[in-house]
């Protein structure tokens, strides 16, 4: 059902729109076009002013007139640099950049497959409960749009975001959330060579801390990381800050607090006990993604994929999404494999017969939720 050709076409043309995040202006304006062209009542909201974009997130809606639920389709409209002037080439069935830049498939292979779907619904009047796409601003470094989102705008309870490595059929139903870690730590400037015992490195104050605490895999559920270490002045002058940035995730929450609080009580102590001081400060970054097989959003997702001849798999991932984000605002949403592949690299690629079944595979769960 879904006309590959058009489906490529409206990539190549979504990919070759410069939209690196915080300026997604010009692909915004393409697709609220689009949109309202479908028949969608769209509404743009002020997340762009609040976040620094060009733009806002797009929130459309289509009645249905089916039983149904109402289902939600989200996609981000930024890319990662280098995503400016991006040329599209195809060999062999398999869609990439000419190489200097990154493809764009993320998320723009979301964006085009929840378009074609939707026009496939339209033209071939497949009954439905209303749909609710979502495209977002500024998700890649903070998922920014989405954390700022109109959601007095969103009226669905259930819906899937497109953002996701794996094959067609593979369904993210767990993803932790994180909290992130800042730190300045304080110590007393000197003359390195003249007088350096009057001086309080910061520097070997942090090393110190760092050197204590519990990092890297936790536990199968949590992982922890300090990945930002920035002081000094010069190497004549014993550094007296030090600045560290660093994160914890965890699928469970009481193990998150748990992790977050023993890195900062070991900042805390060895700091103290050098002779420095310590600022921290913790941000909440996104919530976990925690679905079951029964939930409803799931077993639309697993019997959409079975009636394609798609192998459903129900996964996890150790990263952070949009989808993280709606979840913790009350819509329960799975993260959809879309097949790309070596993504934030100038490899980037997806191929054409995978974007269609991705088409596919929306258009499924649409007539799925209705049955």
């Amino acid at each position: 059902m879904v006309n590959q050709e058009r489906l490529v076409n409206e990539f190549l043309e979504l990919v070759k729109i410069d939209s690196p995040s915080g300026h997604e202006k010009e692909i915004a304006r393409v697709l609220k076009e689009k949109l309202t062209n479908l028949g969608f009542a769209v509404y743009e909201d002020d997340a762009g002013g609040q976040v620094g974009a060009t733009a806002g997130n797009l929130i459309a809606h289509l009645e249905g007139e089916g039983k149904g639920p109402m289902l939600l389709f989200s996609a981000h409209m930024d890319t990662v640099e280098p995503g400016r002037g991006i040329n599209p080439v195809i060999n062999d069935g398999v869609i990439s950049s000419q190489g200097e830049t990154v493809l764009g498939g993320d998320d723009k292979a979301g964006i085009a497959a929840i378009l074609e779907a939707v026009r496939v619904i339209k033209e071939k009047g497949i009954s439905h409960g209303g749909l609710e796409v979502v495209f977002t601003i500024w998700e890649e470094g903070g998922l920014r749009g989405s954390k700022v989102l109109d959601y007095t705008k969103v009226r669905s309870k259930m819906g899937f975001v497109l953002d996701s490595d794996g094959e067609p059929g593979s369904i993210i139903t767990t993803a932790p959330a994180q909290n992130s870690i800042i730190a300045t730590i304080k110590g007393k400037a000197a003359h390195a060579g003249m007088a350096p015992e009057k001086g309080v490195n910061a520097i070997q104050a942090a090393s110190r801390a760092i050197t204590k605490m519990n990092i890297g895999r936790i536990d199968e559920e949590t992982t922890a990381n300090i990945g930002i270490i920035k002081g000094g002045k010069a190497t004549n002058i014993v550094p007296d800050d030090t600045y560290l940035e660093g994160e914890a995730r965890s699928l469970n929450l009481e193990k998150l607090e748990q992790q977050t609080n023993h890195i900062c009580q070991v900042l805390r102590e060895e700091v103290k006990a050098f002779g420095a001081e310590v600022e921290i400060d913790v941000i909440k970054m996104y919530h976990s993604i925690n679905l079951s097989e029964n939930d409803q959003v799931v077993q639309i997702a697993v019997n959409a994929a079975q009636s394609l001849g798609l192998k459903p798999v129900l996964t996890s991932s150790g990263g952070g999404s949009d989808a993280n984000v709606f979840n913790g605002k009350g819509v329960a949403c799975a993260n959809l494999g879309i097949a790309m592949n070596d993504v934030h690299t100038t490899d980037e690629n997806i191929k054409v017969n995978d974007l269609s079944k991705i088409a596919e595979y929306v258009t499924e769960i649409i007539k799925t939720a209705n049955r």
